[in-house]
Parts: structure tokens; C-alpha cells; sequence
């Protein structure tokens, strides 16, 4: 596996009206509320098998803070290819089957996709206030619309991202961005604290490292359990963990690979996950790591601030939402 990085960042709008009915609207660009906590993922079937994903080049950089070439994610159609959100609104606390299309300049739905990190699609789904997150796979129709079922926890502004690879020698990966509305009772959340420390079904994962503007810095990840070292992780689509980092304001999207891999005869199996990232500018992001232990994956959720505001993350210590245990979908999602 190597230590990629794709960087995607996306600007967009949901209209909300605060402490009453959420409305669900489609064409307008939200205002982001700050928010708390992580939310499920959802558990995968059985993988389809490892392949080791070709490198890609990193599309969106940053120099001195500042993301030197025109971001990924911003727009919902990027490189000739659309992505086509069936399911625009869902109702906030039901059960709802999410479905959509990657399409391509002609319009047809695109069928054929490189497999990376053990699937063609990995589905993001993050709400505006950075409270809720799932990491999905959903199932492909032989006719090209992908479907996942999702219950949303609240009513507000969602952003589904979509990242593959098109089939083809020299087709890259893409990041596309559509907006979800839930609608129902909306009362926006704040942003957590940030926190060195993470705590999530049990498990207690601490964070060591800072994300830097424009710079590359490690960041470890120490998982334990009931005060003990776990030294068996196991191994989750071809990795021992999975960092997803969304920056608060307009969540921007980091896709963070980890240092090693299974089977390299160097990565061990925990405590400690590596990764490498940079971030696109100052700010504050929500990191999610998703790890997987006695067959069941688990979230554990990070706020950290780059740059001027602050140049690593804090002691201070969150315990994991209620509602941030793995409601697996395909019916998974991680």
C-alpha cells in the first residue's frame, strides 16, 4: 500500500432553519455549522480479496498553507464524470436506501472501476457539523447504480463524497462531492475540542503528531483496550487502520493512507497505526480512524488544529457519541 494522499475540497450549501423542521431544499450552498463527535460506520461482507492499488498522482496540493492547483470535490461532476445523487433527501432516524450513479460526459453509467484498497467505490458520508460520519461501500446493480442503506442520526446538511478510480490505463482518481439533506428537528451542534485522546466502544486510541499547512508529518495512532496494548489488529480492506480528515468550515477532504501494510514484514499488527498527511491550509480538522479488532470495526474521532491557530493537538480528552458505534452497511459501510 503506498502513502498516499488525496486531497479533494468542496464548497456547497443546505438552507436550515434553527429549532425548527429542517428544510430540505435542493441548488443552494450551506452555511457549515460546527459540530461534535463521530457517528457509525458501517462493517463490510467478506473482502473481495486485497489488490494492491496502482499510484495515483496527489491531485490538490499545498505550499505555505495555501492548496496550489484548483481542488477536487468542489464541484459534483470533475474530469468528464458526474456523480448522480438519486437520493437527495432522507428523513432523519429512518432507515433509507441511498442510491446514485457515477456517470460520464455521454451520460452513461459507468460500469467499470479499479479496485483500491479492496473495493471500486469508497463512500464518505460527513455531516455539515462534523458530528456524524460513515465510512460506506455500497453494492453495485449490474446497470451501474449503486445503493447503501443509511439512518441518519439528526436533521441538517450531509455531504456524500465519492471516491474511485474509472476503469483505464490512465484514468485517476476522483473525489466528487454531492449534498444530502436530512430533514426533520435541527439543532446544530459545535465543534469538539481538541483532544489528544479518543475514546470509543471500550477502546481508548491516543494520538501523537500534528497536521501541518503545506508539510508532511506523521501522525501515530496507539490503540488500547481496558488499559492493555492491542498488538492484534486486524487487518481492515488491506490496512490495520483508515484516516479520513475533513476540514471544519467547508470540509475539505483528506483520504490519509497508513505507513505499511499487512504482510510487508514491518507493519505490526498495533498498537500503533502510522500515517503521513498534509494538510491543504491552516484550520481546524475532524480526523476519523477506522480500525478493525475482534472482527468488529470501530471509529474513534480526533479535532486538531494546523498552522497559526495551533501547531498540534491538545491533551484534553472526548469520549466517543453515543451513536458513534458501527452500524454496518452493505447494509455495511466502515
Amino acid at each position: 500500500m503506498h502513502t498516499g494522499l488525496r486531497i479533494t475540497a468542496f464548497a456547497a450549501a443546505l438552507a436550515a432553519t434553527f429549532g425548527t423542521a429542517y428544510g430540505v431544499g435542493t441548488g443552494m450552498d450551506p452555511i457549515v455549522a460546527d459540530g461534535a463527535a463521530p457517528a457509525p460506520h458501517d462493517e463490510h461482507g467478506e473482502p473481495d480479496g486485497p489488490r494492491e492499488p496502482t499510484p495515483r498522482p496527489t491531485r490538490g496540493g499545498a505550499q505555505g498553507g495555501h492548496e496550489s492547483t484548483p481542488a477536487g470535490g468542489l464541484r459534483i461532476s470533475e474530469g468528464g464524470y458526474t456523480l448522480d445523487l438519486a437520493t437527495p433527501r432522507v428523513t432523519a432516524g429512518q432507515r433509507t436506501e441511498l442510491r446514485f450513479t457515477v456517470r460520464d460526459a455521454s451520460g452513461a453509467a459507468v460500469t467499470a472501476f479499479q479496485r483500491e484498497h479492496e473495493k471500486e467505490l469508497h463512500l464518505i458520508l460527513a455531516s455539515r457539523d462534523l458530528v456524524t460520519y460513515r465510512h460506506l461501500h455500497p453494492t453495485r446493480a449490474a446497470d451501474g447504480t449503486w445503493s447503501t442503506p443509511v439512518d441518519l442520526p439528526a436533521a441538517g446538511g450531509y455531504r456524500v463524497f465519492a471516491d474511485f478510480t474509472p476503469s483505464g490505463a490512465d484514468a485517476e482518481n476522483l473525489t466528487l462531492g454531492a449534498d444530502l439533506a436530512a430533514s426533520g428537528r435541527y439543532e446544530p451542534a459545535r465543534l469538539p475540542a481538541p483532544n489528544g485522546t479518543a475514546r470509543t466502544d471500550g477502546y481508548e486510541v491516543e494520538l501523537d503528531g500534528s497536521l501541518r499547512p503545506g508539510r508532511a508529518s506523521e501522525l501515530k495512532l496507539k490503540v488500547s483496550r481496558d488499559g492493555e496494548p492491542v498488538g492484534d489488529l486486524q487487518p481492515y480492506l488491506g490496512a490495520y487502520g483508515h484516516l479520513v480528515a475533513l476540514r471544519s468550515g467547508d470540509l475539505a477532504y483528506l483520504h490519509v493512507h497508513p505507513n505499511g501494510e499487512p504482510g510487508d514484514g514491518t507493519t505490526a499488527p498495533g498498537p500503533e497505526i502510522s500515517f503521513t498527511a498534509t494538510a491543504p491550509s491552516d484550520g481546524t480538522y475532524r480526523l476519523f480512524l477506522d480500525f478493525r479488532h475482534r472482527g468488529e470495526v470501530h471509529t474513534a474521532a480526533f479535532t486538531v488544529r494546523a498552522g497559526s491557530a495551533t501547531d498540534s493537538t491538545t491533551g484534553a480528552t472526548t469520549e466517543a457519541d453515543p451513536g458513534a458505534t458501527p452500524e454496518h452497511a452493505d447494509g455495511h459501510g466502515h
